[in-house]
């Protein structure tokens, strides 16, 4: 294996000249820069990325913590933050957190001891004191799907109480009464938030949510499937059923159907989030578009700048819901 020393040698410059074009030093000139990288070639020579980070105190590395690793919305998130981070010359080492406290902080220890340079933390379970803990300690790192007003510029966030508001407000539009809705764990911020937004909109219009047509899943497909069918065998009459997210919202297609009504004539349906199948279901499903890559890519800018000082474009953290119309909401006459 080739050594620092023998590319030094081939292109005739120093071992610090080497280095400091390995480090993507700015003050080398670019006829130097070529001979070195042309050594590089010849010699078929790898920098260890271990004394490369001893050197310059900096991995470029980011430690990237989900609530998990499956399903679209969080493969939409991923590939936004990493593509970001690569087309800025970071990598990115990712972890899963499962919504539980335990393995949420033993994400964060694991990527800390991976030596990341800073981390974007979709945590669920981690509490803010926990979070400003990390603040104080000088760990640089931004929160996605989470608000902390102490640290407000480094989270990026979605107005889930706008969302919720917004699907409450389409299916009134569309002339329903008897509405069902199917909510995400009632322990989970933007749930709470969604669930919030979408009873304002009723309340607004006089329309009461009926008890006994809310029942709480857990975001996945299914305990859509489950709460639908529930609903539907409770006895309580509904021609339009909401549903908190849109993995939830395609296992209450399939149970709606499965109980032999048709989707919209007998039962209209909306979800929440506008992941990439949506548009694929039959019907195409109404939905609130949530613009998760949008917020990976945020929060990835935030990385870039705040830690490695890289000029960025505007930086937004707050972003807004909008309806996406679909032929899984019809107008009740």
């Amino acid at each position: 294996m080739a050594t620092i020393y023998e590319v030094s040698a081939l292109a005739g410059v120093s071992l610090a000249t080497v280095s400091r074009v390995m480090n993507g030093n700015a003050n080398v000139r670019e006829s130097t820069k070529q001979k070195v990288l042309e050594a590089m070639a010849t010699l078929d020579y790898r920098p260890s990325s271990v004394a490369q980070s001893l050197a310059s105190n900096c991995t470029n590395s980011v430690g990237l913590l989900v609530s998990e690793l499956h399903g679209p919305f969080y493969g939409t998130m991923m590939a936004s933050i990493e593509s970001e981070l690569r087309r800025a010359g970071k990598h990115c080492i990712i972890t899963a957190g499962h919504s539980e406290e335990k393995s949420e902080k033993a994400g964060i220890e694991f990527l800390l001891s991976r030596n990341c340079d800073a981390l974007i933390l979709h945590v669920e379970k981690l509490s803010d004191e926990y979070l400003l803990a990390l603040k104080e300690k000088d760990i640089s790192f931004v929160l996605i799907n989470r608000q902390i007003d102490a640290i407000a510029e480094q989270c990026v966030t979605l107005d889930n109480h706008l969302g919720g508001y917004q699907m409450g407000q389409a299916i009134l539009e569309a002339g329903h009464q008897k509405i069902a809705y199917l909510a995400g764990p009632s322990w989970k911020d933007d749930a709470k938030e969604r669930f919030a937004g979408f009873k304002q909109a009723l309340e607004e219009k006089g329309v009461e949510l009926d008890p006994a047509l809310i029942f709480e899943g857990n975001f996945q497909e299914a305990s859509g499937y489950k709460g639908a069918r529930e609903l539907l065998l409770s006895g309580h009459e509904f021609t339009a059923l909401c549903c908190a997210n849109d993995e939830m919202a395609a296992g209450a297609m399939n149970a709606i159907r499965d109980n032999g009504l048709d989707i919209p004539n007998d039962v209209s349906v909306v979800g929440f989030d506008n992941v990439s199948f949506t548009q694929y279901l039959f019907p195409r499903l109404t939905t609130i578009d949530y613009p998760v890559g949008d917020m990976g890519q945020m929060a990835a800018r935030l990385i870039l700048k705040n830690t490695y000082k890289t000029t960025t474009s505007t930086i937004q953290t707050l972003f807004k819901p909008h309806l996406v119309k679909r032929q899984s909401l019809q107008p009740q006459e």
